[in-house]
């Protein structure tokens, strides 16, 4: 779980605050699995070429 944690602190300022909140909540209620599912669809995004969300803090 804290792999998981530290993996989303690297997405910060390239994903809106709440995301990652929402997906470091889901990893700490238990929900490995569906955190991991979130995040790797996230990535799949991101490596398309669709960019950083326009809610996203620097």
């Amino acid at each position: 779980m804290q792999v998981f944690i530290k993996e989303l602190g690297k997405y910060r300022g390239y994903l809106p605050r709440q995301i990652i909140k929402t997906l470091r909540g889901q990893a700490l209620s238990g929900d490995l699995v569906g955190a991991r599912k979130g995040l790797d669809r996230i990535k799949l995004r991101l490596e398309r070429g669709d960019g950083r969300h326009e809610d996203c803090s620097s």
